[in-house]
């Protein structure tokens, strides 16, 4: 089962992001659990994609320079997607699926779901 952390998907049991999410004071207080894939948007512009199953923690090892070798010289990063899979496996699986696409795909995806988040459709 999939569910979007912000943004949304059928059968979402998650609210949308609150506005602390948007102006990078991120509060990700309430997504505890579970199997999330990610990405995050570099100082660069580029897009770094992941798996953890505790994305507060992890956003924090990014921006301090723990987490990977290609967002260490790229920092500061902000969340521009999570999403929460059902399982380590599957989502394993999304994460693969994700680094393959084309970076227009990618930031179109961010895109799709910030907007959803900002209007408040669910």
């Amino acid at each position: 089962m999939r569910k979007t952390v912000f943004g949304t998907s059928k059968g979402s049991r998650r609210a949308a992001a609150p506005q602390s999410l948007r102006n990078s004071a991120i509060d990700l207080s309430r997504v505890k659990g579970g199997h999330f894939v990610y990405m995050v948007r570099c100082s660069d512009g580029s897009l770094y994609t992941g798996y953890t199953t505790d994305p507060a923690r992890r956003l924090a090892q990014h921006n301090s320079g723990r987490a990977s070798k290609y967002t260490r010289s790229r920092r500061p990063v902000t969340l521009a997607y999570l999403e929460e899979l059902g399982a380590r496996d599957e989502a394993l699986r999304r994460e693969l699926r994700l680094k393959r696409l084309k970076k227009e795909e990618k930031l179109l995806l961010c895109r799709t779901y910030s907007g959803r988040e900002k209007h408040g459709s669910r």
